[in-house]
């Protein structure tokens, strides 16, 4: 078997690195950074080249697994068997108790999995709960709230252009390790350096001196969970100086005013004491950014995951509007991706609703917003007795058991269920109580397609990958999973025709699209372009319909010009489709059709954060982090990304240290409001003092569990830590940075 190359678009984190695979018919030899991709251009990280090991995990479930109920363990069983175990043990309690006793958990691996992203909301659809958790709560909700109040929709996400601006602060931010975040950019360190190469300045603001801070221009430690007063400060700077111009964005926005008024209550010397940032240095930070010829704030976990979560994230673009810097080259622009963007499509003055608190959770009654439920609810909407209470849960590619606020009292919960159904590749710490699991295919025996992440992009790219590895003929499809699961909830069984459901799902979604005035295919034939797709079927289907009916498609012959799925094919280190550009006013789906610079449900809440100054700010406070070989809680069974120094460990400054009397290499006791852990302490100056660091993820110690390279490396669950009660009231998103802990040698 002669060795063949294959160029596949990395699925494991938001960068979307080119990868150059070499293989046989039946193993990977070589794995490294396309050099070719026109997007990252060679870069990888070591995530990326570990998706040969990913493929041949032994830990990798290959088949169904059925839980026996009598605690004799698992057995592997037929796709039949497992599918008619799902409908014989679930269907019951629903009829039992109904769908208000259903809940689903769904992790962030599903917004790089085309299957899952587009047919999980058939069976999203089919479940009929409103009992709707995922992942978004313990993110980045904080930030899609803002940004669809301001400018419509949830991804009108504006995105630094750091490739041409001159001036960049990132705040809450370690690209370093995440390879960005709601920014899908390779080598964004790369890209960091340029800035500074090309005369320009990279400002840090962090608790910690991470990797990214000690490559800026300067680095500013901030307590955490103030991001929001230090941006509020920075505000009252642009006004107070007359500095603020909105350039091309004055007849395109509304609020200015009010933004004024609120800001003029919050001079830098109001806030300095609590950020730990001299009045002298947020000042000079607020005229830079005003002067710079271009600049962009960008901010991410850190400033979603707190107190002040959704004010910190309107704030930041606050500031972009106020200096001019939206919307312009070199500022933060709004993305126009290939295909499936919301504000890329339809009538701008038939604009979405945003819509929050229609229903609650039973037992404290934390309000919906956008559809979902807070996760740090779910544990007790299971363990408290009562009529409504979740008898039933359903996961897909999530570990909510690690992954949420109040983990113990889940991993305790969870076995109380009456059924649970998991979609996942391993027996982990949460489906390890479900009834059956249900594994997905590996990532190189699927297509590949960065569907949500070119909508975050620096640069309107795109790029196909097909599988390195042929599919299992004897194995369903994951969409075709989706499906199956959608006519069991529905009530219709197991025995169903996936290709004709997939055709009745497009049919569909063409009947929508031709009698849309505002389409491209406007008015044509839906049998005609039926047929134009044949014989595609599945998420490749849909891809070819989303990017022949977006902003660069060729509408079905419309625009002989323009793209196909077949065309981008021919591309395999994918097309670039030029730098970002300008898209107000078009790009805004708000009711006014104007930025909303002033949004009456964020405003409501600079009251709490006026509160918040007569506080004890001094006491000990936890952030988490993240470490470029982990991807939250789902890559510890790699060997080689664990390998080496421990990546579990507290860091602590070390005059905390010696306070607190915890030396390097011990065990150091943090407790909060929510439980403790015991970690292994690195006392490091890279922390501010009066801060701790624990990454997010970790806990592999639990019986039950089938990851035996995880287990030998476990470290502490962070959630641990996360108090249950403590969630941002304007959204539900958890507060896992910024809690408050005692810390005591172990």
């Amino acid at each position: 078997m002669s060795p063949r190359t294959e160029f596949r678009t990395c699925p494991l984190c938001e960068a979307i690195c080119g990868l150059e695979i070499t293989a046989t018919d039946t193993e990977v030899i070589r794995v490294r950074g396309d050099r070719a991709d026109v997007f990252s251009k060679g870069f990888i990280c070591p995530k990326g080249s570990a998706v040969a090991a990913l493929h041949t995990d032994p830990d990798r479930l290959r088949a169904p697994m059925v839980r026996h109920r009598n605690g004799g363990g698992w057995r592997e069983v037929s796709w039949p068997e497992a599918f008619a175990t799902v409908e014989e043990r679930m269907m019951p309690v629903l009829e039992r108790h109904g769908r208000e006793a259903l809940a689903t958990y769904v992790g962030n691996p599903n917004a790089h999995n085309i299957s899952l992203l587009y047919y999980g909301r058939q069976l999203g659809r089919s479940l009929a709960t409103r009992n709707g958790y995922s992942a978004g709560t313990v993110d980045q909700i904080t930030k899609q709230v803002s940004t669809a109040l301001m400018f419509g929709t949830t991804l009108s996400i504006p995105i630094p252009d750091l490739d041409r601006t001159d001036y960049l602060i990132l705040m809450g931010a370690n690209p370093a390790a995440s390879n960005g975040s709601l920014l899908t950019a390779p080598d964004v360190l790369g890209r960091l350096d340029a800035i500074v190469q090309r005369g320009g300045k990279v400002v840090v603001v962090d608790p910690r001196r991470t990797r990214t801070a000690e490559r800026a221009s300067e680095h500013h430690f901030i307590r955490p969970a103030t991001d929001a007063h230090l941006l509020m400060a920075m505000a009252h700077v642009l006004f107070a100086e007359d500095l603020v111009d909105l350039g091309h964005l004055a007849d395109h926005t509304n609020g200015v005013e009010e933004v004024r008024r609120i800001a003029a209550a919050w001079p830098p010397g109001r806030v300095a004491g609590i950020c730990g940032i001299d009045a002298a240095d947020i000042q000079r930070l607020a005229r830079e950014l005003a002067a710079a010829p271009t600049a962009a704030v960008y901010a991410r976990i850190g400033t979603c995951t707190q107190e002040f979560g959704t004010l910190a994230g309107w704030l930041v673009d606050v500031l972009n509007v106020l200096t001019g810097n939206l919307d312009r080259p070199g500022g933060a622009l709004f993305p126009r991706a290939v295909c499936g963007q919301p504000n890329s499509k339809g009538n701008p003055d038939m604009p979405r609703t945003i819509e929050w608190g229609r229903w609650r959770t039973r037992v404290r009654g934390a309000p919906e917003v956008m559809g979902q439920l807070p996760a740090a609810c779910l544990a007790e909407e299971i363990d408290t007795p009562g009529d409504g209470r979740i008898r039933a849960l359903v996961t897909i590619a999530g570990n909510p058991a690690l992954a949420i606020p109040d983990s113990e009292r889940l991993q305790a919960a969870l076995p109380t269920l009456d059924c649970m159904i998991s979609v996942d590749n391993y027996i982990n710490e949460t489906t390890q109580h479900a009834d059956v699991i249900l594994p997905g295919e590996s990532h190189l025996c699927q297509p590949h397609f960065s569907a949500t992440l070119y909508q975050l992009a620096v640069r309107h790219v795109a790029k196909w990958s097909d599988p390195v590895f042929p599919p299992d003929p004897d194995r369903p499809r994951e969409w075709e999973i989706m499906l199956v699961l959608s006519s069991v909830f529905a009530g219709r069984g197991t025995e169903v025709d996936t290709g004709a459901a997939d055709d009745a799902i497009v049919s569909a979604r063409i009947a929508k699209e031709v009698a849309d005035e505002w389409s491209p295919v406007y008015g044509r034939d839906p049998d005609e372009l039926f047929e134009a797709m044949v014989p595609a079927v599945g998420p490749e289907r849909v891809v070819d319909w989303q990017i022949r009916t977006g902003p660069y498609g060729d509408a079905f012959g419309a625009n002989p010009d323009g793209w196909t799925l077949a065309r981008l094919k021919q591309h395999p280190h994918g097309v670039d489709l030029g730098p970002l550009e300008s898209r107000v006013p078009e790009v805004l789906r708000t009711l006014s059709g104007q930025i909303e610079l002033a949004p009456d449900y964020v405003v409501a809440d600079v009251a709490r954060l006026e509160d918040s100054l007569e506080r004890d700010w001094t006491g000990m406070v936890l952030v988490g982090r993240r470490n470029l070989r982990t991807n939250n809680s789902w890559m510890h069974n790699v060997g080689n990304l664990i390998a080496g120094r421990e990546q579990c460990s507290l860091l602590v400054h070390p005059d905390d240290a010696q306070r607190f009397g915890v030396v390097d290499g011990g065990q150091v006791r943090v407790a909060s409001a929510g439980g403790e852990v015991v970690a292994i302490a690195e006392v490091s100056d890279e922390m501010m003092p009066g801060t701790v660091s624990l990454p997010h993820g970790w806990g592999h110690d639990q019986p039950g569990t089938r990851l035996s390279v995880a287990a030998t490396r476990p470290g502490v669950n962070s959630n641990i830590l996360a108090d249950p009660a403590a969630i941002e009231p304007l959204t539900g998103n958890a507060m896992v940075n910024g809690i408050p802990v005692t810390l005591t040698p172990a």
